[in-house]
């Protein structure tokens, strides 16, 4: 069972936020117990810009068993289609490509979704299995 994970549980984790940390670490070890977790090139885009440096970046991911799981041409194709049938439907621009990009690399790369951003990825991604560690 491969697991995406999202920036929110990796930032939770790697900033000890206080009211998500516990239970988005919790998620993380349950995940790594099934499988393995991939975090995709925008989650570690914007994970490794919470570090002072990428080597600080790659090792705490590392660390927690993150495999680097990079965007392929079918999934970035399946994103763009995907944001753009958001903004047909009056989505606002307060979603970004990236989020949509992150719903893609799951769906086609991995088993689930590993994020506390539940609405969003199951509204626009029905056939992703999302997991929510604050639910």
């Amino acid at each position: 069972m491969i697991t995406a994970v999202d920036t929110n549980v990796l930032l939770d984790v790697f900033g000890a936020d206080p009211g998500f940390g516990d239970r988005s670490r919790s998620a993380i070890r349950s995940a790594l117990l099934e499988g393995g977790l991939v975090a995709c090139d925008v989650v570690w885009a914007e994970v490794s810009a919470a570090f002072p440096s990428a080597s600080d970046a790659e090792g705490a991911m590392d660390q927690l068993g993150v495999r680097f799981a990079p965007l392929d041409e079918r999934m970035s194709t399946a994103a763009g289609g995907a944001w753009r049938s958001y903004r047909r439907s009056g989505g606002s621009r307060t979603r970004i490509l990236a989020d949509f990009l992150i719903g893609a690399h799951a769906t086609t790369g991995a088993d689930r979704l590993l994020t506390r951003d539940r609405g969003f990825y199951r509204k626009h991604f029905d056939r992703l299995a999302v997991l929510d560690p604050s639910e």
